[in-house]
């Protein structure tokens, strides 16, 4: 396939892709984060979330892993900086707020994760770091910037999940992301897709002051209905959106339809394999 994407127009300082932020959550929400579930239940499965578990969520999103927690009696508290996305966190974890019970034991916080603690809260058992890293400049350096304020509100030898995508080989969506992220490298500061590396975890880990202990793989399917929900639910995730600055809106959708063509089944289906890693990782 010869790549279609090409740059119209130098692109402005700053430009920021006109898109529907609602819409793009709602995406998310309904159709791609869902693509993660069993990462969440190997992990929920291997920590024994359960009653006695605090549970904090950096990069909650729209709360699905939450909610998940929340379904085997853990406490949970969401963070996130996306207000959309928040929102239908909201709407699946706290549909009625007058429950004081329910607001007790479960809280959604937009902002970092210093402003999620309480002096009268009890420190956190597990903190989980659900986006991976592994496929955008400069994603482990953020999820570092994130533990070194999540980690001093869990107990001690409390865990701390940290995931990312597996080896490129075998990873289809990988080369999804390369071919249509592309034309975004050339802008400077960009966070445009990079390779990834076996001990991306264990580094973010290490600098967080953490001490592993196990990790494991699990497979991750992204299947959709058809090639227009795919071509939706992979630009909620925000990876894209380089790539839309330096062309268009309409040039990355067909970019994009191009690459997942070869991931389309007879009956329109589309299914691409994936395997995604995590690491536990315990606070000193």
């Amino acid at each position: 396939m010869t790549p279609t994407l090409v740059r119209q127009h130098p692109p402005r300082t700053g430009a920021v892709p006109r898109v529907d932020l609602r819409a793009r959550a709602r995406d998310w929400s309904e159709i791609q984060e869902r693509m993660l579930v069993p990462l969440y239940e190997a992990v929920y499965e291997r920590l024994d979330v359960g009653p006695a578990t605090r549970l904090l969520g950096l990069g909650c999103g729209s709360g699905l892993a939450l909610l998940m927690a929340a379904s085997r009696g853990a406490a949970v508290t969401g963070v996130d900086t996306c207000a959309d996305r928040l929102a239908l966190a909201r709407e699946r974890l706290l549909p009625d707020e007058r429950d004081a019970r329910a607001r007790d034991d479960t809280r959604i916080v937009r902002g970092s994760p210093g402003e999620a603690a309480r002096a009268d809260a009890p420190a956190y058992t597990v903190v989980t770091a659900f986006e991976p890293i592994g496929c955008r400049a400069g994603d482990a350096e953020r999820l570092g910037d994130l533990l070194t304020e999540a980690v001093p509100l869990a107990g001690r030898g409390a865990a701390v999940v940290l995931a990312g995508w597996g080896p490129p080989e075998r990873c289809a969506t990988a080369s999804v992301l390369r071919v249509a992220t592309k034309p975004a490298e050339p802008l400077r500061g960009a966070c445009t897709w990079r390779p990834t590396d076996r001990d991306d975890l264990e580094r973010v880990a290490a600098r967080a002051g953490l001490r592993p202990d196990g990790s494991g793989r699990v497979a991750c399917p992204f299947g959709y209905a058809d090639a227009d929900s795919a071509v939706r639910g992979l630009k909620s995730t925000g990876l894209f959106d380089p790539a839309v600055t330096a062309t268009d809106q309409a040039q990355v959708d067909k970019e994009l339809a191009e690459a997942l063509h070869p991931y389309q089944r007879q009956d329109g289906t589309v299914w691409m394999p994936n395997v995604f890693r995590y690491l536990v990782a315990r606070t000193p």
